[in-house]
Formats: structure tokens, sequence, C-alpha cells
């Protein structure tokens, strides 16, 4: 049975669709041209619509209703915004700066700022994806996934370029299908849970 969002301000449609939307009227250039690939790739996927996710209890929403449990994605940068990183770890770990840079031998990440996210893989804030990698052509962007996510999540839950729908795909998809046809290797980090 679906429930209404927790968040009164939040629109969640409940329906959980199949596939792409039926009718694009309205939809960015962006989110078809991720449909497309998927479809491609014969990736199935899940999708619901819903307001742009602006807050962490909309985000729960959304997990809630894909039977998913949060995944962050984060973008990330070295001091001197030459390399940049899209960091996926699952949504309750806390991001731990040092922790992440001794590992890939990178000094002093942050945040990279939101005309990189545009630049190298077509998103704004707030949809920050994997998916974003297939927009990356130049390879300017590294794929970290913590290692919990390959080993405890069958499924992950993405945006299509945009944060107004969410994906839920099967992991093994996006590692094995995806990933190989954008050409976008992964490393595996091992971040730790709340000490």
């Amino acid at each position: 049975m679906n429930q209404p969002s927790s968040d009164a301000s939040f629109y969640l449609d409940p329906t959980l669709y199949y596939g792409r939307p039926s009718d694009e009227t309205g939809r960015l250039a962006k989110e078809i041209r991720t449909y497309d690939l998927l479809d491609q790739l014969q990736i199935p996927y899940w999708r619901l619509d819903h307001d742009a996710t602006a807050t962490i209890e909309a985000c729960h929403d959304v997990d809630q209703h894909l039977n998913i449990e949060i995944c962050k994605n984060l973008f990330l940068c070295n001091a001197q915004k030459t390399d940049f990183y899209l960091l996926m770890m699952p949504g309750h770990k806390k991001f731990k700066t040092a922790r992440l840079s001794k590992q890939i031998g990178s000094a002093r990440l942050s945040f990279a700022g939101p005309e990189f996210m545009e630049q190298f893989l077509d998103i704004t804030p707030g949809s920050v994806s994997v998916l974003g990698l297939m927009n990356d052509q130049e390879n300017r962007v590294r794929l970290l996934i913590d290692k919990d996510v390959i080993e405890h999540h069958e499924f992950i839950g993405c945006h299509p370029c945009i944060n107004t729908s969410s994906l839920k795909i099967s992991t093994r998809d996006i590692l094995e299908k995806f990933l190989p046809f954008v050409n976008h290797p992964f490393t595996v980090v091992e971040l730790p849970w709340e000490e």
C-alpha cells in the first residue's frame, strides 16, 4: 500500500513505474538521454517521479517507496581542483575526508563546485548520480565506490541526471553493463562506520 510523503511540502507520485515515462513532455534532454542509454544497454529499472529532493526526509521517502537503502553520491575534488571524484557510499555512513584521501593518495579533498558538475557530468547540485558519468567522455571524474555498497546493496537508487525522478537499478547492472560501456572503471574504497 502506498503511503504519502512524510514531508507535507514534498510531492511524490506513489506509483512505481517500470522503465521510462510514456509521456516525455517537459522532461529535459539529459534525462531522456539517460533512459535511452539504459534501454540500449537493456538495463531494467523502476522509476519514481517527485519534486526535487532537497531534504534528507524527502530522500528517505523516495528510498522507502523504492524499497532500497539510501546511497550517498558525493562529487569531490582535490585542493588544486585538478582531480575530481564521484564517491558512492552508504547513506548512513559519515564521510571522513582524511580516511578517503589516504586511500586514494590525494591530499585535502573537498566538495567540488557546481560549475564542475555541469562541465563534466551535465548535472546540477542535488542531482549527483553515477549515471552522470555517461556525460564524462574525457574521463575527468574518477569513480570511487565504498565496499559496503558493492557487498550489501543489491540495488542502488540514483537520479537520471535530474533530481525530479529516482531510479532503482541493480548494482550488478551498473558495475557490469553501465560502467564498462561509458568507459569508467571504479576504485573500491573502505570507509569506516562510526568509531
